[in-house]
């Protein structure tokens, strides 16, 4: 199918899905990092303490979504699409009125329980659910809503800073959320798989089976891909938690180093657009094993660089795993286990994905309190994502077989 028939016949989905990634972004830590320094001052907070709150409140909201997940295998993606959102609007008001410290770790678990937890998920299942043939265009097409979120609500946010006071953004943040309700149900309105594709909704996986979680769970495969799981979301988490750190560490001003996101950004969307490409002639088995290399010339140039240029192509290196990470795992689920029951597997996912995503900040938060610097703990974690591409080798060149 022709790209421009393809967009033309099912905008109406395909915008709905950029759309709930889109508005993730204020759910996801490269947003809520940016007043990090605003949260520790008002709240009187170490790295460490941090860290740990954050830690709490995103592992809370992985351990919820492995109930909330499955939900989208019950009920259409415009209703729980909209009580999603109207939590995430509600929650941006609390953290704009929030006095104590006690309560960072809800208003945390509530943002990422419904921004990156939910939110996307409801976009990259109903795309999986929808489009099997072309399932990695749709995938690319909803995934650049988490790019246009990228690149322009840091930069955003951060200037409207010097003019605002950083509560007020949240108020900002929440009315975005709540003017999209009413245009993702309008969009959702004739919610149904598209008509070009109604003949192919239900695919099968390995061994031509709907696999269940549980079954799931018992196949050696889905443990040789949790470290895959884990490691972006962690790593790539704990870069933008700790982006005002890491700007003083190299001598930037914040404002210098949020000026890059937009490459980073521009990147990740050529990345994944190439990648969706790829992978509806390719298929997932030769392409997911090693597409977190990347990460490992990265976070080396994190390590040991110290200019800009030299932290731009560090992030342009991040940023061709980031673009393929936002097509090539959605699809794996659904090509290998197949979309009967995608909404409680990739439930499973997210919540390692999640949980990867709590573990992050909390260890390098700590590991910071205790001297040991974010140049050094990224050398360790550019071998964590060897570790990962060779399991990944191994348990998908084990399972393809049965496709």
């Amino acid at each position: 199918m022709r790209l421009a028939t393809f967009l033309s016949e099912n905008a109406r989905w395909l915008a709905a899905g950029a759309l709930l990634t889109f508005l993730s972004s204020f759910g996801q830590t490269f947003f809520i990092s940016i007043f990090a320094g605003q949260i520790m001052e008002t709240h009187g907070l170490s790295h460490g303490q941090w860290g740990g709150l954050y830690t709490l409140g995103t592992g809370a909201s992985a351990v919820v979504m492995l109930w909330a997940g499955s939900l989208t295998d019950r009920y259409r993606a415009r209703a729980i699409g909209a009580a999603i959102l109207s939590l995430l609007a509600a929650t941006c008001l609390w953290m704009a009125l929030n006095p104590f410290a006690a309560m960072v770790p809800f208003i945390i678990f509530a943002l990422r329980f419904s921004g990156q937890g939910m939110a996307s998920h409801i976009a990259v299942v109903s795309m999986s659910r929808w489009f099997t043939a072309t399932r990695g265009r749709a995938l690319s097409v909803a995934g650049l809503g988490f790019a246009l979120g990228e690149a322009v609500l840091p930069v955003a946010f951060v200037s409207l800073m010097v003019v605002m006071d950083w509560r007020w953004l949240w108020v900002l943040a929440a009315l975005i959320v709540l003017l999209a309700i009413p245009v993702l149900w309008r969009l959702l309105r004739e919610e149904r798989t598209p008509q070009s594709m109604a003949h192919e909704n239900q695919s099968a996986g390995m061994g031509d089976v709907h696999w269940t979680r549980a079954k799931v769970l018992r196949h050696p495969l889905f443990w040789f891909m949790v470290p895959a799981l884990l490691g972006p979301s962690a790593f790539n988490t704990a870069f933008f938690f700790n982006q005002v750190h890491f700007a003083e560490i190299k001598a930037l001003s914040h404002l210098q180093l949020v000026a890059l996101f937009p490459m980073y950004t521009a990147l990740a969307v050529a990345a994944m657009v190439m990648t969706g490409w790829a992978l509806d002639r390719l298929g997932t088995p030769r392409l997911i094993p090693w597409y977190q290399l990347p990460m490992v010339a990265g976070f080396l140039i994190f390590s040991l660089g110290d200019s800009p240029a030299t932290i731009l192509i560090g992030l342009l290196f991040l940023a061709l795993t980031t673009g393929a990470n936002s097509v090539l795992p959605n699809a794996f689920w659904a090509e290998f286990y197949g979309t009967r029951h995608i909404g409680s597997i990739k439930a499973m996912a997210a919540a390692v994905m999640v949980l990867g995503s709590a573990i992050g900040p909390g260890i390098t938060g700590v590991l910071i309190d205790v001297d040991i610097g974010l140049e050094t703990q990224y050398l360790w974690v550019a071998g964590y994502f060897v570790f990962a591409t060779g399991m990944m080798a191994i348990g998908v060149g084990r399972a393809k077989h049965g496709l």
